[in-house]
């Protein structure tokens, strides 16, 4: 039995993940997907238990001077929870990564080695506002066979209490075991628990801003896979063709801009002769320009005014809003030096139709998704026909880019011999 006396507050779910999730490892994908069927239904079924709960948290939420925007990542309606429950019902499709052989071998001492995925065990994940990431981690731990400790955030308790009540009463009821996803308190003394349960929990993914991903990197003494933070780049090159250009950055910062993989600064090559058309359509789908010198005089010959001048503070924003940073670069090698200063490793796009700056860019780029006269919005598990994620992995040990169930395994080597001896 593992010792929890230094975990008051989560010592008692640890214990119960940890129990389920030798279980689960073991779990046939036909019974898990039975439970995900089970547990969608039953979202759909006590939507207005869900949707109480959920009203009561906006309440409180507005009344503490919370913004539109939060409010509305915090809000469920009917249509959302439908969403959510098809989310679960999308995951049965998908392959169970468990028992999956990556590699195999006949050694030349006549070994036969396999290496196959199993799951990690127990994933705390630490999360904000969206309640609709409850539903979403519960499912992807479960599929891929592991148990979830949850900490979402305080404006949310409420709901997601009442949705991981729904999930397990239907888990366990389709055979799941006990503690197959639990839900920590939401207080700041929680994640200090669950960041220093080494031994407890196998992993801690942090989904949300800049400063929760930074608390659980720097304070966790548990493996982390660290998400999310986007400070990405598109670089305009002086081949690019200037529809492709509009295109690309335009919805690469304007079509959701809350977003890790919206675009936050634009890189134009000095010789690319339709930066002021660019500025032009930028400005007047409402995106306020953060620029140098070389912007801000392009801007002038275009009669734009209202270029704010740009600082390192601007070149390190991840904005979430439709501001944007723009800079002229006097070549290649100058946008990429920039992106490697002030880049977070999430996503780097290339507009051009020179070849040979697309393989200069596309090997330079020390980023999880590189893409090329394509919009950053790309940058999605979904989009990649990968299926379900819990985010954007933006570090570089086993799991890099969108974070989906195979990401969310470990291996195994099976080694079989026949009385094989060294």
């Amino acid at each position: 039995m593992f010792d929890v006396t230094g975990l008051p507050l989560i010592g008692a779910a640890a214990l119960r993940a940890r129990s389920a999730a030798r279980v689960l490892r073991t779990v046939p994908t036909d019974a898990k997907d039975a439970a995900l069927a089970a547990m969608a239904e039953a979202l759909v079924e006590r939507a207005d238990e869900i949707l109480a709960a959920n009203a009561a948290d906006v309440g409180a939420a507005r009344e503490a001077g919370t913004s539109e925007a939060i409010l509305d990542r915090l809000r469920l309606d009917v249509g959302r929870i439908e969403g959510v429950a098809a989310a679960l019902r999308q995951l049965i499709a998908l392959p169970d990564p468990v028992g999956d052989v990556v590699r195999g071998s006949r050694l030349p001492n006549g070994l036969e080695l396999r290496q196959v995925r199993v799951p990690l065990g127990v994933v705390g994940i630490v999360y904000e506002a969206r309640p609709n990431v409850t539903v979403d981690a519960a499912g992807l731990c479960l599929k891929s066979g592991n148990a979830a400790l949850l900490r979402g955030s305080a404006s949310a308790f409420g709901t997601n209490t009442a949705l991981v009540a729904v999930l397990t009463e239907a888990g366990e009821k389709a055979g799941l075991p006990a503690g197959f996803v639990e839900l920590l308190p939401a207080d700041r003394a929680s994640v200090g628990e669950l960041l220093n349960a080494r031994g407890h929990v196998d992993v801690v993914i942090p989904r949300g801003g800049a400063s929760l991903i930074q608390r659980v990197v720097r304070e966790s003494r548990v493996p982390v896979i660290e998400t999310g933070e986007g400070n990405c780049h598109v670089y305009v090159d002086a081949s690019a063709d200037p529809a492709i250009a509009e295109a690309v950055v335009l919805n690469s910062k304007t079509h959701r801009v809350s977003v890790c993989n919206s675009a936050e600064t634009l890189l134009v090559h000095r010789d690319y002769p339709h930066l002021p058309r660019l500025l032009q359509a930028l400005a007047g789908s409402g995106v306020a320009l953060h620029g140098d010198p070389g912007t801000i005089d392009a801007a002038a010959r275009s009669d734009l005014g209202g270029v704010v001048p740009a600082t390192d503070e601007d070149w390190a924003a991840e904005y979430l809003s439709m501001d944007m940073a723009v800079r002229v670069v006097d070549d290649l090698p100058q946008a990429l030096d920039h992106i490697e200063r002030w880049s977070t490793g999430h996503t780097e796009a290339i507009v051009a139709d020179s070849a040979a700056a697309i393989a200069a860019f596309t090997a330079g780029v020390d980023a999880a998704a590189v893409l090329v006269n394509a919009s950053t919005r790309f940058t999605d598990g979904g989009e990649f026909g990968f299926g379900a994620e819990i985010g954007i992995s933006t570090q570089k040990l086993h799991a890099r880019g969108p974070l989906g169930l195979p990401e969310l395994t470990s291996t195994t080597y099976v080694v079989t011999g026949r009385g094989h001896i060294r």
